[in-house]
């Protein structure tokens, strides 16, 4: 499964040559299936970099807004009017750059963090290493209890798709890989992209346990989102942390930002619009940098959860239906009757929704993690089944 995009979706791309991923599916099914998952992915897409920006609309707040008394929404005005400027004009290339940037920089201030926290607990590289492996935050692998969302099969397979649905069918992910100049390069890309985004994610989740152990250390009572500014600027560490930590998280957020800005364009002029006039792109561009904006605004009010965690609970609600589409587009021969294609991909998630909100009741205690997107594609692809026919020799 793991070499879906590299081997399989990205050579359907450049074969195709499409400038969205999302025609794929009108050449399989048709005009509305093309629309229901341009759709889907343009209302996916919009929440999570919202989610994501909010994060580091939420750190600069504390570090720097707050302190001068600038509410947050202009805040939020701020980090939006500056991902919509350096993306207006550049496009693709100003973004592949700035994520080039964004992660050295946050490498930089991972291994400094590290560092100095370990200079402070004062343990060398082994010490810090069995300081983190003696915490009970270290566990990987939860194989106690098949009803918790964390259970390892759960999260395994819900992962593996997650991987697919959010690379390999996301526009944002995908047009960078388009990006390149034949599928052989693009599959090397991802390849690499992958292994290196292992390493990062391992040093993240490091840093994270360390975090926890040393907060708890030295009092900073502050958890989740906001641990991380907490402890780097709690007078503690070194001041070249928190310069660090700012550089590098605000340039990731507004990469990844500027990413999905760019992508959402794309994705909202071609596929919904159906256009390829620049003048309507100018004006998509700006109406969708303002819309993540008041997104921000709404879900900072709402928020209950992690940033990370709510960006993956709506993942599996909204990239549900794109995974079920290509799926049956890939897997099956049938040919699907078109028109049913948009009330399959509404009511798929609909009906995931009612069961994550009753599953501990209705199932004797089991709640539902990430395996709820693997329920909605499942969903997606049954109804299609249903509403599909055998296509003519």
């Amino acid at each position: 499964m793991h070499r879906l995009f590299p081997f399989v979706l990205s050579p359907l791309y450049f074969r195709l040559g499409v400038v969205s991923v999302y025609q794929y599916l009108e050449q399989r099914f048709g005009m509305a299936s093309y629309k229901s998952g341009a759709w889907f992915f343009f209302i996916s897409k919009l929440l999570g970099a919202s989610v994501r920006l909010y994060l580091v609309c939420l750190v600069l707040q504390m570090l720097l807004f707050e302190p001068l008394g600038v509410p947050f929404f202009v805040n939020v005005l701020i980090s939006c009017a500056v991902i919509f400027l350096y993306t207006f004009r550049g496009g693709v290339k100003s973004v592949i750059w700035m994520d080039v940037v964004k992660t050295v920089s946050m490498i930089v201030a991972v291994v400094l963090s590290v560092v100095f926290i370990a200079g402070y607990f004062g343990t060398g590289f082994k010490g810090t290493l069995s300081l983190v492996a003696g915490s009970g935050m270290s566990k990987v692998f939860w194989f106690d209890d098949p009803l918790s969302p964390y259970y390892f099969w759960k999260q395994f397979f819900g992962g593996l798709l997650m991987v697919i649905a959010m690379t390999g069918l996301d526009q944002d992910m995908m047009q960078r890989t388009l990006a390149t100049k034949d599928a052989r390069a693009s599959r090397n890309n991802l390849i690499l992209s992958s292994l290196l985004q292992t390493v990062v994610i391992a040093m993240f989740l490091f840093l994270g346990v360390l975090l926890y152990l040393f907060a708890d250390a030295t009092g900073v009572k502050e958890t989740g989102d906001k641990l991380f500014p907490a402890v780097a600027t709690g007078g503690v560490l070194p001041s070249v942390v928190a310069v660090f930590f700012i550089i590098g998280l605000a340039l990731s957020a507004y990469g990844s930002g500027g990413s999905a800005l760019t992508a959402l364009t794309t994705s909202f002029t071609v596929d919904i619009l159906g256009s390829s006039r620049e003048s309507v792109r100018k004006i998509v561009h700006a109406v969708i940098a303002l819309a993540m904006g008041v997104t921000i605004v709404v879900f900072a009010a709402l928020n209950s959860t992690s940033a990370i965690d709510a960006v993956y609970r709506l993942a599996s609600y909204t990239y549900g239906p794109i995974l079920g589409l290509f799926a049956f587009g890939i897997l099956t021969r049938r040919q699907v009757r078109d028109k049913w294609t948009p009330a399959i991909a509404v009511a798929a998630p609909l009906i995931c929704l009612v069961l994550d909100l009753n599953s501990a009741r209705w199932f004797a205690g089991y709640r539902f993690g990430y395996e709820l997107l693997t329920l909605n594609a499942a969903l997606v692809f049954l109804g299609l089944l249903l509403a599909s026919r055998r296509r003519a020799a």
